[in-house]
């Protein structure tokens, strides 16, 4: 809401009151400052000037020469605006002003001639050019009003004027309007309010005599009323008025038009105006609006309306969206003679659908949306009606308007005690005090022996409780004048949980392993709902939740794994050939089994998705795609970093997932996820290159994670490595074969690490050679040849016997 400081001045004297203090009090109130928006122009070297001759530049075809009148001088002025002539009252900058943009104006000689100032265009006086009437476009502005040689015209086109922007919050609809902020100023510093004068020239001739109204749904319009205005004159508006709109951000149109704006922003009450000879009917009937039903709109487009939609009719076709926008058909052009003015109220909900669905977010719908103070729609109409006649020579026929419904209203009433209040607040508000704040908010009260019932006004309809009445109490008595307490009780100091602390470092690890946080949507497709669901979350038979009432199909079903969407990002990537992706996301899915009845249980998962190159040195000529063992690495790095307990892989055969590289994990025996590529054909489904996956389930991993710090002191003895390779059977996986040779070398064998494994030539068919690197040491001393033997040869003779391995020489 953009809010003139000289327009406030009307209603609230402010003039004596610095901006900047104004605003800062207004934002202690309760009503935010978004920004001061200082002015424009004020400078008293530019004044308005009169031609008094105009001629051709003797030396060049494009530039006159002015003699122009400035009050107190006649000045030579060289002009090339092609629409400058004699007689006209224009703007002039006088040598010694500054214009917007730092241009100094200084006397000058152009091809041969003085020039002693600057007749100004409205662009070169720093207005934006969406408010520069098309005729001054590319040209100078020349004023149509009576004015005099010589006085400032900074005034005159409002350019020295502040304007406050607020930032509204959306239960303050009161303060959508100049009203409301003045009456909202005047509590605040307790000053009187000058309403507007609404007296107008009625003729007896009825309008009721020209038109009727009827409404068929009184729920979606309570109140309609319509008035008749006659022969009035379409022109464009008075400068004063122009410059009220303007400093709210509305362009001028024409008298008829920016009256309805005007008041829309006076009162707040939106109205509007048809062309009542193109409105084609005397009746006007607002009704729902059948489906399918089309209006072309002022801006142009054709609009298909649906059946909770409300459109002002002639009776047979529709003239207006109620609330959102009018009907090009019926509108107000030059030619205009007699208007039709509606004031009307119309359910919020209404309006706000049918805003969001025709994608206008008009001034008008905003405040419908938010809901007026019916009480206040006859007399905005009656304002509207009284500067209609005033500046269109309009005859408003009748005393009043044609109407049906009504715009009777129950105000509410909030009782409170005064005691009461104190203790709420915190502060010893005394109870004249308190009177003083009711008054100067201008609320009807009762008072006996401090008990307080308040009688809430239309302008203020969202205040129903008492606690409305706290805030509004203690935001006039002032927030800095509470006094402060500190709390009671014991104190603890602030931290993360241990979760917390887990959930940070898992997120750092992520991260430092070189791969990117993704956030994707819990929300998505029904199919992809049940896509690359983990075992251990399969094997409760769970049903993908779907949404009540979904705002769209992609976002229809809460996830049963982050992997679909994650992989619709990789995806978007790849498209816009990112070639090289690595993402992870920690979040939860949403499990809820076919027999259980009650919401869905969230469970958090650490799900990754790679493709492309893990390494790429070109300098080095180093590249290295991503592989099973990359994956599998990283996983492996966090369970070390995080448990105590093993972690091991198996493999296993997965919907959607590659045959030969997948393998499932498991803690303590039971499934926590599983990792691998992608099948080929899912590949292509997402237009991708060999992709790695995995998904893990996060809660189960931090449910083990050491409650302890671990160390082990860095012996200083040395560690004796050896090599041992078998021929094995094919099909044995080398886990098994590690975890023999770690439980038989004991107590001094610190690590096993798979080397090397050999199949094809030289080796005997359906076997296969697994090379180990055994590392030994002794914390305390060095360990003989005789102790590291007797572990190689128990570990041999295990293997012969269990696995049927043959040692290889």
């Amino acid at each position: 809401m953009l809010v003139s400081l000289k327009w406030l001045n009307q209603y609230v004297k402010i003039d004596d009151l610095d901006s900047e203090e104004l605003a800062e009090k207004i934002t202690k109130s309760g009503v935010e400052v978004e920004q001061v928006i200082p002015p424009q122009l004020d400078n008293d070297q530019i004044v308005v000037g009169y031609v008094e001759k105009c001629e051709q530049h003797p030396n060049a075809d494009k530039l006159n020469v002015c003699q122009v009148n400035t009050g107190e001088e006649t000045s030579q002025i060289i002009c090339g605006a092609p629409n400058v002539a004699a007689g006209q009252h224009v703007i002039v900058a006088k040598p010694g002003a500054r214009l917007p943009g730092g241009m100094k104006i200084k006397k000058a000689k152009l091809r041969g001639e003085p020039s002693e100032g600057m007749i100004c265009s409205l662009q070169e006086l720093g207005m934006d050019e969406k408010f520069v009437p098309e005729k001054y476009q590319d040209g100078i502005y020349v004023i149509e009003e009576e004015v005099t040689p010589g006085e400032p015209a900074c005034p005159l086109l409002n350019l020295d004027d502040t304007v406050i922007e607020f930032e509204l919050t959306p239960n303050r609809a009161d303060c959508l309007s100049m009203l409301g902020m003045a009456y909202e100023t005047a509590a605040i510093y307790d000053r009187n309010i000058e309403l507007p004068d609404t007296t107008v020239q009625i003729s007896e001739e009825p309008s009721s005599d020209h038109v009727s109204v009827s409404i068929e749904d009184k729920e979606m319009n309570p109140y309609y009323g319509a008035w008749i205005i006659k022969d009035i004159t379409v022109h464009d508006s008075p400068l004063w008025l122009q410059n009220r709109l303007i400093s709210a951000g509305i362009r001028p149109i024409n008298n008829v038009v920016d009256v309805t704006n005007y008041v829309l922003l006076e009162y707040g009450q939106p109205l509007h105006a048809f062309d009542f000879d193109r409105f084609g009917s005397d009746k006007v009937v607002t009704r729902a609006a059948k489906e399918g039903e089309t209006i072309v709109t002022l801006d142009g487009e054709e609009r298909t309306l649906k059946a909770d939609q409300l459109v002002i009719t002639n009776g047979e076709k529709a003239h207006a969206i109620a609330g959102v926008m009018g009907g090009e058909e019926s509108e107000v052009q030059e030619d205009t003679n007699t208007i039709l003015l509606e004031a009307a109220y119309f359910d919020p909900q209404t309006v706000r659908r049918a805003s969001k669905d025709h994608g206008i977010r008009s001034e008008a719908s905003v405040r419908f949306e938010k809901g007026l103070d019916i009480t206040r729609v006859k007399e905005a109409a009656m304002r509207a009606v009284q500067l209609l006649a005033e500046l269109g020579s309009g005859t408003v026929l009748g005393e009043s308007m044609v109407e049906a419904g009504s715009t009777e209203w129950t105000p509410a009433e909030i009782s409170f005690n005064h005691q009461e209040m104190v203790d709420r607040i915190g502060a010893d508000i005394p109870l004249d005090q308190m009177k003083n704040i009711l008054e100067r908010l201008r609320l009807e009260y009762e008072e006996n022996g401090g008990n307080f019932v308040v009688t809430i006004p239309g302008r203020r309809n969202e205040m129903t409780i008492k606690e409305d009445m706290v805030e509004e109490i203690a935001r006039l008595y002032g927030y800095d004048n509470i006094p402060y307490t500190l709390p009671l009780g014991e104190m603890n100091k602030g931290g993360l949980t241990k979760r917390q602390k887990l959930l940070r470092e898992v997120h750092e690890y992520m991260q430092k392993a070189g791969l990117n946080e993704a956030v994707t949507y819990s929300l998505t497709t029904e199919d992809r709902s049940t896509r690359f669901v983990s075992p251990e979350i399969k094997q409760l038979n769970p049903q993908p939740v779907g949404l009540a009432m979904p705002m769209t199909d992609l976002h229809s079903h809460l996830r049963l794994s982050a992997l679909p969407e994650m992989l619709a990002s990789v995806q978007y990537n790849v498209a816009r050939n990112q070639y090289n992706v690595g993402l992870y996301e920690v979040g939860p899915v949403y499990v809820r089994s076919l027999q259980d009845t009650q919401q869905p249980e969230e469970k958090a998962r650490l799900s990754s998705v790679v493709t492309g190159l893990w390494e790429n040195h070109a300098w080095q000529a180093d590249k290295k795609a991503v592989d099973f063992y990359v994956m599998k690495g990283i996983l492996e790095g966090l369970f070390d970093y995080l448990l105590e307990e093993s972690v091991t892989f198996e493999k296993a055969e997965l919907e959607g997932m590659h045959p030969g590289r997948t393998a499932v994990i498991k803690l303590d025996e039971r499934n926590i996820g599983y990792v691998g590529q992608l099948h080929p054909t899912v590949q292509k489904e997402y237009d991708l290159q060999e992709t790695y996956v995995f998904d893990v389930d996060l809660d189960a991993v931090l449910e083990q994670v050491n409650d302890h710090d671990f160390y082990e002191a860095i012996t200083k003895y040395p560690a004796i490595a050896q090599d041992l390779a078998f021929v094995v059977d094919a099909d044995l996986p080398a886990k098994q074969l590690e975890d023999a040779i770690m439980d038989k070398g004991q107590p001094h064998l610190r690590s096993v690490q798979v080397f090397d494994v050999y199949e094809g030539e030289h080796m005997e068919e359906g076997k296969k050679s697994i090379a180990f690197n055994l590392m030994f040491q002794h914390q305390e001393r060095t360990l003989k040849d005789e102790e590291i033997e007797q572990a190689r040869g128990a570990i041999v003779s295990h293997l012969e016997k269990e696995y049927n391995a043959v040692l290889r020489g």
